[in-house]
């Protein structure tokens, strides 16, 4: 977090926790009238406390631009897939040569027909020429986007608690987070791998602690890459949002990610994959910055905030306001000592 001699912080510029049912907080202009003005009297009406955050959380994430630093997640995350692909179609070249009709799994998975029915057929054919080569590449590969993806996420945590980002010591933290991130992500294969063998009836275990791991993530998220110091408890509220809404996308784009895949390729060739890819990418982003505003919103619930001093280049109309009187400019509004023409 900066600290108070860098940002000029002193007691008098302290603001005290916001009231939940704060108009201003919530972007209500105009008292009574609008639609977040009608929904914050219910909430005050009510006592539904998390309705008056909630509006909170959304004003504040337009405020911070919410959707532009999504759209530079999504961007990261869809560059991240290139690398990724390589390596997935390393193993299936690895799996198709032992015998295994891939290309058909796929296919009949995803639903796809004519071009791109072809061209996956073509991509399995040929990563089992290539299997050893793609394994070297897509890992070099993934691990220089991953670098890219984490920055993008430092920098939108970063945004929503309005504070200086790292610098160089930035690539160090987005390396331990992938390694956490990593041991997280191996956890939830073994345990994916060992419930298979396991009777039908412990199925629920599995959700349950899928969903725990998943939680586990979005509290190491939360904790290690804005460039503030938090405790555990102020990630706790995101790391909840994030986990819900991440089980929903899951479940919804095994539903609808195949037939739009199937649908968009029907329409526009394989190009269709990309703008259904794209579409789940940027929900994603979404939920990860509003997931980040909730942290800050309730932190600023519990801790209050600061007001502090923000520089910014001067324009000609704010010299002149400044310099009235004090000899800065001539009568006719010309900086003094400047020479005419």
């Amino acid at each position: 977090m900066i600290s108070q001699a860098e940002s000029g912080i002193d007691a008098e510029r302290i603001v005290p926790p916001v009231d939940p049912f704060d108009a201003a907080a919530a972007g209500v202009v105009v008292p009574g009238k609008g639609f977040k003005a009608k929904l914050l009297a219910v909430a005050q009406r009510r006592n539904w406390r998390w309705l008056g955050r909630a509006l909170q959380v959304r004003q504040r994430y337009t405020e911070l631009r919410g959707d532009d630093l999504a759209a530079s997640i999504t961007l990261r995350a869809f560059l991240a897939l290139f690398p990724l692909l390589l390596l997935a179609v390393a193993v299936v070249g690895f799996v198709a040569g032992s015998g295994v009709d891939v290309a058909e799994k796929l296919i009949s998975h995803l639903g796809l027909t004519g071009q791109s029915a072809s061209t996956i057929t073509d991509s399995v054919n040929a990563a089992k020429d290539s299997r050893q080569a793609t394994t070297v590449v897509g890992l070099a590969g993934l691990l220089w986007a991953s670098l890219g993806l984490v920055g993008a996420l430092q920098y939108g945590y970063d945004q929503t608690w309005q504070v200086k980002d790292r610098g160089l010591r930035g690539k160090g933290v987005s390396l331990m987070w992938i390694a956490g991130a990593s041991m997280l992500f191996v956890a939830a294969a073994g345990i994916t791998t060992v419930l298979r063998w396991l009777p039908n009836y412990v199925a629920p275990l599995g959700l349950l602690l899928s969903a725990l791991l998943t939680f586990c993530l979005w509290m190491w998220t939360g904790r290690v890459l804005p460039n503030v110091s938090l405790g555990w408890r102020d990630v706790v509220p995101g790391a909840i949002l994030g986990t819900i809404g991440l089980e929903v996308l899951r479940d919804v784009g095994a539903y609808w990610v195949p037939r739009a895949v199937a649908s968009s390729s029907a329409l526009y060739g394989t190009i269709g994959v990309v703008f259904a890819v794209l579409a789940w990418l940027w929900l994603f982003g979404k939920l990860i910055m509003y997931s980040s505003t909730l942290n800050v919103v309730l932190f600023e619930a519990r801790h209050g905030k600061v007001r502090i001093m923000v520089e910014q280049p001067a324009s000609v109309e704010a010299l002149r306001r400044l310099g009235a009187g004090h000899g800065l400019f001539t009568a006719q509004g010309t900086p003094a000592g400047s020479e005419a023409g």
